[in-house]
């Protein structure tokens, strides 16, 4: 980091901006191998997808697959308000190998791009097209995919600005063509990132993380709709809210100290409201912060968060379903 230049823009812990227009990124840069990962015994290898972008993936599967029994299939899409973290970040790779070893799933974990480098809609663009991969006879050549894979069980899970760009990319299946090829059975969306101009819930309370809130997504999203933009706040005036949404079922997960919960809690509502998947669900989780099962996978609300999403993408569902975890 260059402490000699003027810095005009500072989001931490995310990063700092310099007059001259270069930046640093504070975190999420640290780097993780794929491999076998000897606690969990979840094997992972990085991929490349998108050839004309550069984009990859890092798949994983547990290492007692057996070509035998298909497995759920999961498209992951990691946080860090699209400004930091890979699919290599060691934090993400502990959290998706506990993910993996409880759930008995494959995974597809996307390397969108991000801020400021590829300004938005990019990773979203990323994103979708990383769901075309999917749906390609490529991806079903893949030989860990092919062999263990079942593509009619597929899942979009993501945490923050990851569980947003799922509830997009599930929009967009509803008025795609894709949407005839990819059938979505649910969406896990972990501490989702939503936003919107006029406070709600607890962000009333508390206008300093309000502000904070506002301001990174100022920077992320250059618009003129400000926190209002769809891309932020999908019941906006404007924005296409979630008739429609293009799955079977939902599990919105919020955490009680979280400034983002409200919103969660608004989009499970509104899904209850708009008569949408015939199971949407809401887990609740007492005492933890934004990220909290990233930053410490191995603590036991990280460890029955995990197993309530294994649940959620093994069992047939269960209907509007409210959870608390103390």
């Amino acid at each position: 980091m260059d402490s000699s230049k003027e810095v005009s823009l500072e989001i931490f812990p995310y990063i700092r901006v310099y007059k001259d227009g270069t930046f640093d990124r504070l975190a999420g840069f640290e780097i993780a191998p794929p491999g076998l990962d000897p606690e969990t015994r979840v094997e992972s290898k990085d991929i490349l997808i998108l050839p004309e972008t550069g984009i990859s993936a890092r798949i994983y599967r547990p290492s007692s697959a057996s070509a035998a029994t298909k497995l759920p299939l999961v498209i992951y899409f990691h946080g860090g308000a699209f400004i930091i973290a890979s699919i290599a970040d060691p934090k993400y790779h502990a959290s998706l190998n506990a993910l993996v070893a409880e759930s008995n799933v494959v995974v597809v974990s996307v390397d969108y791009r991000r801020v400021p480098e590829h300004p938005l809609p990019t990773a979203y663009e990323d994103s979708w097209a990383a769901l075309q991969w999917i749906a390609s006879e490529e991806a079903q050549c893949e030989p860990w995919l092919r062999d263990h894979a079942d593509f009619d069980r597929l899942f979009l899970v993501g945490d923050s600005g990851g569980a947003n760009m799922s509830h997009h990319l599930a929009m967009r299946l509803r008025d795609d063509v894709l949407g005839e090829r990819v059938k979505l059975s649910g969406i896990g969306m972990i501490q989702p990132y939503f936003w919107g101009e006029t406070p709600i819930g607890a962000e009333k309370a508390d206008p300093g993380r309000k502000a904070w809130v506002d301001n990174t997504w100022r920077f992320v999203c250059v618009s003129d709709k400000g926190c209002d933009d769809p891309l932020i706040n999908p019941f906006a005036d404007g924005a296409a809210g979630v008739d429609g949404l293009a799955c079977e079922k939902v599990l919105v997960i919020v955490s009680e100290k979280d400034i983002l919960r409200d919103r969660g809690r608004l989009y499970y509502e509104k899904l209850v409201e708009s008569g949408g998947p015939a199971e949407a669900e809401i887990m609740e989780i007492d005492g933890v912060d934004h990220m909290f099962h990233i930053y410490d996978p191995s603590c036991e609300k990280a460890k029955r968060l995990f197993k309530r999403l294994a649940s959620f993408i093994n069992s047939d569902g269960e209907g509007h379903k409210k959870e608390t975890v103390e």
